[in-house]
């Protein structure tokens, strides 16, 4: 699309995810502005956690950025898109989420969120070790299943709402990172390493962006929820 196809895109991409959510934090049935501490707890781990690891995976090739969709202002190796994707997309997870909790009052997978993501697990360290040559898919499936095995033996009363809005996020994130990988665009924005990925594709994104994105999601969650429990316990 010849609309999509500007130095900003990146840059637009992540106002479109922002605005509503911000937006709609100030509603007065949801009333998450009076969470933002706890939401920015939560980013702050996310920034602490994937920003050097985007530096380094960026440093490696393994993955890499189209400057005809950026600005141009970096922070070291990383656009400052990139940068901001950081906030901005787990401000909007935490949106999807509290919205979910206030309109679906019944945890409709508490049953199954614990055996589901169990299983998830274990698939996810055995296919890292199949695929130990490609370095995005080992750490990322690696990572991400230990951390849901763990999140599954302390079992948080919030995993099948987790769940639920980790499945509704694929919405946007089949959007949003579908255009950053090269849906209807000429060339991608983020271009990975073939020898570094499984290869398999869901649209135009990666496997392991999914898997990736779900890690992210989990740790946002999880600082989410304490720091909110942390602090009631404290009031």
């Amino acid at each position: 699309m010849k609309i999509l196809e500007t130095q900003y895109l990146y840059f637009f991409l992540l106002l479109f995810t922002i605005s509503y959510p911000l937006a709609q934090s100030f509603e007065k049935r949801i009333q998450l502005y009076k969470k933002f501490k706890f939401i920015g707890f939560a980013i702050i781990s996310i920034l602490v956690v994937f920003i050097p690891w985007d530096m380094y995976f960026t440093e490696k090739g393994i993955w890499w950025f189209n400057t005809n969709y950026t600005t141009g202002v970096r922070l070291y190796n990383l656009p400052i898109e990139e940068v901001l994707f950081f906030i901005i997309v787990p401000f909007a997870c935490v949106f999807i989420y509290e919205v979910l909790n206030y309109f679906i009052k019944t945890d409709i997978f508490s049953k199954i969120a614990r055996p589901f993501l169990m299983t998830l697990s274990i698939s996810l360290v055995l296919s890292s070790v199949i695929f130990n040559q490609q370095m995005y898919t080992l750490v990322c499936f690696l990572t991400t299943g230990i951390s849901i095995l763990i999140a599954c033996v302390i079992n948080p009363n919030w995993l099948g709402r987790f769940l639920l809005a980790y499945l509704v996020s694929l919405i946007p994130l089949l959007l949003i990172n579908g255009i950053l990988t090269g849906s209807l665009i000429e060339t991608p924005v983020v271009n990975y390493n073939p020898n570094e990925i499984i290869g398999f594709r869901i649209v135009t994104i990666p496997i392991e962006d999914f898997i990736y994105n779900l890690l992210m999601f989990l740790l946002l969650i999880g600082v989410y929820e304490k720091s909110s429990s942390f602090y009631q316990l404290r009031s």
